[in-house]
This record gives C-alpha cells, structure tokens and sequence, in this order.
C-alpha cells in the first residue's frame, strides 16, 4: 500500500513542494511561485498538480511536514499586526532601553532599530511581582481594563502582556488574560509566563513581543492551510518545523509562533 509524506517551504520568492514515497524511496517534486496575498494558494496549487500528474491518493498520505520564513519576512519588513503591549507600571521603555550591548562596537552613530511596539502603544498597570515570586503591588484590575480599552481603541490586533518577575510567579500575567480574553474575544493576546518565562526583562518582553507581532499572520495562514489541505482530501498529521530543527503541532505553531522564526533556514 502507497505511504506518502508531504514536505512544504515556502520562501520568499519560491514555495517548494516535496511527496516522499516511503514504499519506493522515491520522490516527486514542484516549485511554483509564492503567492504573497494568501501564502496557502500556491502551496494547494502546487500540490493539486502532484496529485493530479501522478494519479496520487489523497487517502495515502501520512505526514505533512512545514517549513516557512513567512513569520520571518514578517518581522524583518516590518509587516505584522498592529501590537500593543502592557507592562508593569515603571516598564515601559523596557523594549527601547534594551541592552548596553553593541552590535556595530565602533559606529559612534549606530541607529538601533525601532521597537516593534510605538511608544504610544506601550502603556503600563499598577501591579508588581518581586524577583522571589511574593506580590508586592496587587494587579490593579480596573487600571488594566482601562489601558487595554485604549489600545483596542486604537486598533491592534494583538496585545503582549508583560509583567516583572512573571517568570518566578506568573498569577498577575494569568489574571490579566483571564479579564481581558472575555473582553475582547477578536484580539490575540500573548503572556510572556508562557512564551518566554525566563529571567531579565528585557529579553523577555521582545520575545513576547514579537510572538504578539507574528501572531494573528500565524493563526490566520495556519487555519486557511489546515482547512484548504483537508479540502484536498489529504487528512494527514500537519507538523510545522520550529528554529531549533524540531516539528510541533499546528496549535502550538499558532500559541507561540516565535518558535518559527529560523524555521526556514532550520529546514535547509
């Protein structure tokens, strides 16, 4: 019986499609041109071609594997959603300040990139976890819907919630997503506690940041291809590949897309 795997990459210029044949050690292989406007059409017509050039079963594959710079060329050209971010009242210009690292040592008029996140659009709540996880200013809950209500205003489609020490205790991170979620249903939330739960600040709030950036590209291209293969009749296991050369599910793509991000390059 016929045992297929489908591989995808789509690039910037090229999405490549790739059929293994396990029973064969064969393989059959398009390279059509992406299409940028709905990356998933050029990946359906690539792969209806294979299909129907080589009389192949839908019914016979197993495995769908996905690799893609998509999140990347997002991030680089500055063409994500519209971000917001909440973070501890103090915090703001966390993601501006950064490190006292220099990428160019001896440019004495280095220009540092803008933050993926407007000042405008990063604004603080009263609340603080201190370095040993113990509360030392409760969430002010009020404050928070009050801030959330104006970036919403605003018009992002996704909102980072980072607070300080959220890695040692993260109740305040969790509180916030439990009051906001129900509030704004059609807006893609992100906490650092489950994107990046790791010490020093900095690091953290641009992980969860550009998670946030990314996020709604991820969750919209995912489903419509998860959905347009189904259509195809191929019912096989969607796994995406992640910076580190490893594969995880398609939820867990769409959670924390960040993952993503060298997913391309990893897969060669």
């Amino acid at each position: 019986m016929p045992d297929y795997s489908l591989g995808v990459d789509i690039g910037g210029t090229f999405t490549d499609i790739v059929v293994y044949d396990h029973a064969n050690n064969s393989q059959l292989n398009r390279k059509v041109l992406t299409t940028h406007d709905d990356p998933s059409r050029a990946v359906i017509e690539g792969v209806a071609h294979l299909l129907d050039a080589f009389a192949l079963d839908p019914a016979d594959f197993s495995r769908f594997v996905h690799a893609t710079t998509l999140f990347t060329n997002a991030l680089v050209e500055r063409r994500g959603a519209r971000t917001g971010l909440l973070t501890t009242h103090g915090f703001r210009d966390t993601l501006e300040i950064g490190r006292e690292r220099k990428y160019e040592l001896y440019d004495i008029q280095i220009e540092k990139p803008e933050p993926l996140v407007a000042r405008d659009m990063r604004l603080e709540v009263r609340e603080r976890i201190k370095a040993d996880g113990s509360v030392h200013t409760p969430l002010d809950e009020a404050g928070l819907i009050a801030a959330a209500k104006i970036l919403c205003d605003s018009g992002v489609e996704s909102i980072a919630i980072v607070f300080l020490h959220s890695y040692a205790n993260p109740d305040h991170e969790r509180a916030a997503l439990a009051v906001l979620e129900p509030l704004y249903p059609e807006i893609s939330f992100c906490v650092s506690c489950d994107v990046a739960p790791e010490i020093r600040e900095y690091e953290r709030a641009s992980t969860t940041v550009a998670n946030a950036y990314v996020k709604p590209l991820a969750e919209r291209y995912l489903d419509a291809l998860a959905r347009k293969i189904g259509e195809q009749g191929i019912d096989a296991t969607l796994l995406l590949m992640i910076s580190s050369g490893g594969l995880t599910h398609v939820a867990e793509a769409k959670r924390v897309p960040v993952q993503m991000l060298e997913s391309g390059p990893a897969a060669g």
